[in-house]
């Protein structure tokens, strides 16, 4: 269970207690409220509040656009243009705050996403779980030859049963230790702020981590792609979900737009015109670097 028994009996309360509300509420999200969804092997994801929904979104951008843009474009017309002409600001009336339980080190990652509030469980006055993320044999990968920030083949057999034990005992003895740091059994031991200090980065933290939907797309553009690192990418591919049912127009043309779309520069461009034109164009006459040509192939064969 990745809630505690007492967070669970709290959540529990909160559903058999409802209000009613006049503002804005996404059936959608409503669904998902203190849900907790499980993510790798002791984390979550969960929704603590949300503010508005779709029609937050065109009426945020109405304002700006005055009078009469309704009968021009229905809300998801315009939602679509929205996202296609980079106009953030009506995006940005929408907010979200989770809860999310997850590895050390993927919270330094997490983090680095600056524009959002942020506050994590504190090791300095409450003692962590000996919770630790021990990854999946298919998770385990050797390091990849092309890529320094990427992953090669998957290990298999007794390499991955030895990398295995070596995570999981190494976890333990760190913790063994934690506890025995802690002041216990009449010892003096060290103050808890220190002592955390020996758990590895695979221990499990939490936070409530708050933002808006413009910074949650870019957020989930990053880490819920399939070049992002496997930890990181099942909290945010598990958020897209979410976001889906919040938010349903806006996720639509974010999927289209950002997840299923490509950038060009201006001489990636001019090659699409003469390529159509018939031309045949080789990466030593597009003006093109080397990766430019590369990553455009990729796309455009």
């Amino acid at each position: 269970m990745p809630l505690s028994p007492e967070a669970q009996a709290e959540i529990e309360d909160a559903r058999a207690t409802p209000r009613q509300t006049l503002r804005a509420v996404s059936e959608g999200m409503e669904a998902h409220l203190y849900t907790a969804h499980p993510v790798l092997d002791h984390g979550f994801v969960r929704v603590i509040d949300y503010m508005g929904d779709d029609a937050a979104i065109v009426q945020a951008a109405r304002v700006s656009y005055g009078a009469g843009t309704k009968k021009a474009r229905d809300d998801a017309g315009l939602i679509r243009y929205l996202m296609r002409h980079w106009h953030s600001t009506p995006f940005e009336m929408c907010e979200v705050k989770f809860h999310v339980k997850l590895p050390v080190f993927v919270a330094r990652q997490w983090i680095r996403h600056r524009t959002a509030n942020v506050n994590e469980y504190s090791a300095r006055y409450s003692i962590l779980d000996r919770e630790f993320y021990i990854p999946e044999p298919d998770a385990l990968a050797a390091q990849s030859t092309v890529n320094n920030q990427g992953r090669g083949a998957v290990l298999e057999g007794a390499e991955a049963a030895r990398v295995q034990e070596i995570l999981k005992s190494d976890a333990m003895r760190a913790y063994d230790h934690y506890e025995e740091m802690l002041s216990q059994d009449g010892q003096q031991g060290l103050a808890r702020e220190l002592a955390r200090m020996n758990l590895p980065a695979n221990v499990y933290t939490q936070w409530y981590w708050k933002t808006d939907l413009h910074n949650l797309f870019h957020f989930l553009r990053l880490r819920a792609d399939a070049h992002a690192q496997y930890e990181i990418r099942v909290y945010a591919e598990l958020m897209c979900r979410l976001v889906a049912d919040w938010v349903p127009a806006a996720y639509s043309a974010f999927e289209d737009y950002r997840m299923g779309g490509v950038s060009l520069s201006g001489k990636g461009v001019e090659v699409l015109k003469r390529r159509l034109a018939g031309e045949a164009v080789t990466q030593e006459t597009s003006g093109m670097s080397k990766g430019e040509w590369r990553e455009f192939v990729e796309v455009f064969g």
